[in-house]
């Protein structure tokens, strides 16, 4: 199969249904259906070997991703956020591309480039029109039915040049006819969509909704204001935020707690760790709305476990800590992949026993451009570390990578940061670390205040960990910051932070 089948058989099901609202404009689903198509053909003429979006969500995200299957070449959404030279880099190694949105940056970037990439560029108005106005010449097309590359996703590279990650159509439509009932939205049924297009969250978002017949709202740039006004004038049932959002939209609704969000019925959070704080509000100022925690990656084609909204509630309700503690899981997998925790020899691990989790599945890729990263039996390594309890949860710890390792102990910061996260000065919480003489590293926090409070001594927090936790886990070096660093999907730039205390 391919994707391009999802939109398809959604526009033979409903095709005078509302399939999309953006910037006021509406769309139906036998609208956006048409516009694919004439995207193909804009393809097939331009000679390109990959569809570019350098631009936020809009209309033309949706036609590209669907164009861009139907004439059988990856669909590769660009950060418009990154600095000139890196996003040259990223269109140099695409070329040649039909690349939609920032017809002035490209246009500049290739000017100051040594080699022609050939690139044919259209701004995202002018995509659209002709998207429309365009008919394919011939409506029989021999579909790739599952192994072509639907997708290809540049990871964040923050140590070195990104990686190219390939999702297969094969790998993408695991992930939907897995988790989506066909067809199975109401009409009045409407998601939020503000996860940036360049994301696996904003890709899967749109595939899943497509197939359910739901109608996609796009805010193309995120404000709680702006949120909050377009569940309240859409009637939005169902929405997607990272934490960072989640707090920001609490805060807002706060303000204005007339705004009127009774539609809501499903909120999903991901792409980062969410308070328990936050999350708590959250279900106290949404009574009405299921919440899910989501996790995934970009390598998994989105989502692979779930925390559900009767979990929510049950956790919340609870007065048994074990159950509590089940509102910072992930919850447990989705049936559709089998999830296990390893050590750094690749044995599995047990019960409660920290390492590396490991994913295999249709949906799972791992792979990359030119390479794969599966290891045998299919199984991906995420690099993230964790555990799974003794009734199935999984719990994240981190990235592999931010492990602090003192003595030869390892330690996860996540379990340091949740501890001093119970003071009631601290707002939020890093830990990393730090080089030391005596340990080889150590254990350093940066932390920032809740507004109006006072600062902590070092030895009172000091003293809360030990007593929580154990004498090495004590912070050798705190800090006290305006703010952490965070990206526009809510995971926190730890790295920013190690280079912060290392100095």
């Amino acid at each position: 199969m391919n994707i391009s089948l999802l939109l398809e058989m959604a526009a033979e099901a409903a095709p005078d249904r509302i399939a999309l609202v953006c910037d006021g404009k509406r769309w139906t689903y036998g609208d956006l259906l048409a516009a694919a198509r004439g995207a193909f053909e804009l393809i097939q003429e331009s000679g390109a070997e990959y569809v570019a979006l350098l631009d936020e969500s809009s209309e033309a995200s949706v036609i590209a991703l669907f164009g861009a299957a139907l004439a059988g070449v990856p669909y590769c959404p660009l950060n418009y956020r990154l600095a000139d030279a890196d996003l040259a880099a990223l269109l140099d190694r695409i070329s040649p591309a039909l690349v939609v949105g920032d017809e002035e940056r490209v246009t500049r970037l290739q000017a100051g480039f040594e080699r022609d990439w050939g690139h044919t560029i259209y701004s995202r108005e002018e995509f659209s029109l002709k998207a429309q106005e365009t008919v394919p010449a011939d409506d029989s097309r021999e579909y790739d039915m599952g192994e072509g590359v639907a997708v290809q996703l540049f990871t964040s590279g923050t140590t070195a040049a990104p990686k190219a990650a390939i999702l297969r159509h094969s790998n993408l439509l695991g992930y939907i006819l897995g988790t989506v009932e066909f067809a199975s939205a109401d009409e009045s049924d409407a998601a939020l969509v503000v996860v940036p297009p360049y994301h696996i969250a904003g890709i899967s978002a749109l595939m899943s909704s497509i197939y359910a017949n739901r109608t996609i709202v796009m805010l193309p740039a995120f404000s709680p204001e702006g949120w909050l006004a377009l569940v309240e004038s859409e009637k939005v049932t169902n929405a997607f935020v990272v934490p960072t959002m989640l707090g920001r939209i609490i805060e807002a609704f706060e303000k204005a707690p007339e705004t009127d969000v009774s539609s809501l019925r499903a909120i999903a959070y991901g792409g980062g760790k969410m308070p328990v704080e936050v999350i708590t509000k959250a279900l106290e100022r949404f009574p009405s709305a299921g919440f899910t925690n989501a996790y995934g990656l970009t390598e998994t084609s989105s989502t692979i476990a779930l925390l559900g909204p009767d979990e929510h509630r049950a956790a919340i309700a609870s007065d048994d800590p074990k159950i509590r503690a089940r509102l910072s899981s992930l919850g447990q997998p989705l049936p559709t992949v089998e999830i296990e925790i390893r050590d750094e020899d690749g044995r599995a691990l047990g019960a409660n026993e920290p390492g590396e989790i490991y994913v295999r599945g249709d949906q799972v890729s791992g792979e990359y451009k030119g390479k794969s990263a599966l290891v045998e039996g299919g199984w991906f390594p995420t690099r993230d570390a964790g555990y799974i309890d003794e009734d199935g949860y999984l719990f994240l710890s981190g990235r592999a990578d931010d492990v602090i390792v003192r003595g030869g102990e390892n330690m996860s910061p996540g379990e340091i940061e949740d501890v001093l996260l119970t003071h009631p000065a601290i707002a939020d919480a890093c830990a990393c670390a730090v080089p030391s003489v005596e340990w080889g590293e150590a254990v350093g926090v940066a932390l920032v205040l809740r507004e109006g409070a006072q600062q902590p001594a070092e030895t009172e927090l000091k003293e809360l960990v030990r007593a929580r936790l154990r004498s090495s886990r004590v912070p050798e070096k705190i800090i006290f910051v305006p703010e952490l660093p965070y990206n526009e999907m809510g995971k926190l730039l730890r790295r920013e932070i190690r280079a912060i205390l290392a100095n």
